[in-house]
């Protein structure tokens, strides 16, 4: 067991601390981002440029964090991100992930490539939705809805930004390669889709990868048939996010995969109040991406986020103490933001509004600059 005083504190400490631990290929596979990682540096840049703008002399007597997530109480608005292949960071994996987020009373999102089965992972109590990529054929893909649900799922998080892999530089040039024995459980038991049959001319990528990538005809059949409400993640236009309202999900998550797909789009907390706008009240919208202080967390919420997402830093407290690791990630953001909205004058999350924060130079941050 280690010293508790010698534990990290800070979610920078617990990332340095993971960096001295972890194997180099391991590391990078999870800190790497696409190509020349800018919108990976800009994800944490860009809350730099937010500042938050005290309310001073409020009475923020027997204040609290508690909220509402997809309709449901929350003790707080922090979500764990879907990370694939924990097993990567940690023998017990997504289960250890598990039991900080119940200890946490934090919702995890488990990821559609789990590198432990989803029955395992419902032994333990908590909120959890699933992350689903949608396969080549319809079947497919609800034989994975049906098993997340059978586990427990609440909801699912289809993930659409990422149809074929980014070129993540960091990661081929430190030979990341998947160990034995771990590997993405869920999707084993699924056929694969036919390998095209390339012609002299025709495009890797446009005739091969993406012949089986999903469509709007694909989300809209998999919203009427799912048991459970379909939230999607990676939007970053208003005018897809008001698409995908019309479509009939049931919560969007603004995101750009943790900058580990496309280089070069913008941060997502640069796009969210945009896609609030567009939505309004009609479906909450939700940040990930960049997460790294509970005064992160605080200008999501002013900008609009009913809640926040956090990935790798919850994997850098596995990487460092299991479970107890991960949860003190968790409880750590918590209490950074519920000093950030005292010290703001904001008793509940509700008190989080859009004239708490401002561009740094003393800017106000208008709906163009989000």
């Amino acid at each position: 067991m280690r010293d508790l005083w010698a534990m990290p504190v800070t979610l920078s400490d617990f990332e340095a601390s993971a960096h001295a631990t972890l194997a180099a290929d391991v590391f990078a596979y999870l800190e790497g981002g696409a190509e020349g990682e800018l919108s990976l540096r800009q994800n944490r840049a860009s809350f730099g440029r937010i500042g938050v703008l005290p309310r001073l002399l409020a009475d923020c007597a027997g204040g609290h964090t508690r909220t509402t997530i997809s309709g449901q109480p929350a003790a707080h608005p922090i979500i764990v991100a879907p990370m694939a292949f924990q097993r990567l960071f940690h023998s017990e994996g997504e289960t250890a992930t598990a039991m900080a987020a119940a200890a946490q009373d934090a919702v995890m999102v488990v990821s559609c490539q789990t590198s432990t089965a989803p029955e395992d992972i419902a032994t333990i109590p908590g909120r959890r939705w699933f992350q689903l990529y949608m396969q080549a054929d319809h079947d497919s893909t609800m034989t994975l809805v049906n098993r997340a649900v059978d586990c427990g799922a609440e909801a699912l998080v289809v993930t659409l930004d990422a149809p074929i892999n980014g070129l993540r530089d960091r990661e081929v040039a430190a030979g990341f390669v998947l160990p034995d024995g771990v590997r993405p459980v869920m999707l084993d038991p699924l056929p694969q889709p036919p390998r095209p049959q390339l012609q002299d001319g025709q495009s890797v990528v446009f005739d091969g990868m993406m012949v089986f990538a999903p469509t709007w005809v694909d989300l809209t059949r998999l919203i009427a048939d799912s048991p459970v409400p379909v939230i999607i993640k990676g939007c970053l236009r208003a005018a897809d996010a008001r698409r995908f309202v019309d479509a009939g999900v049931a919560g969007i998550i603004v995101s750009n995969h943790g900058g580990r797909v496309l280089d070069t789009v913008p941060a997502p907390v640069t796009q969210l109040a945009a896609v609030v706008q567009a939505v309004g009240q009609d479906v909450p919208v939700y940040l990930d991406g960049g997460i790294r202080r509970g005064s992160d967390v605080f200008k999501a919420l002013a900008l609009g986020a009913e809640a926040v997402l956090v990935g790798r830093p919850v994997m850098h407290g596995l990487i460092v103490d299991g479970a107890r690791g991960a949860s003190q990630v968790l409880r750590r953001l918590r209490d950074e933001l519920e000093v950030t909205m005292a010290l703001c004058g904001c008793a509940t999350v509700e008190d989080i509004t859009p004239d708490m924060i401002t561009a740094f130079g003393g800017d106000p941050i208008s709906e163009s600059d989000s």
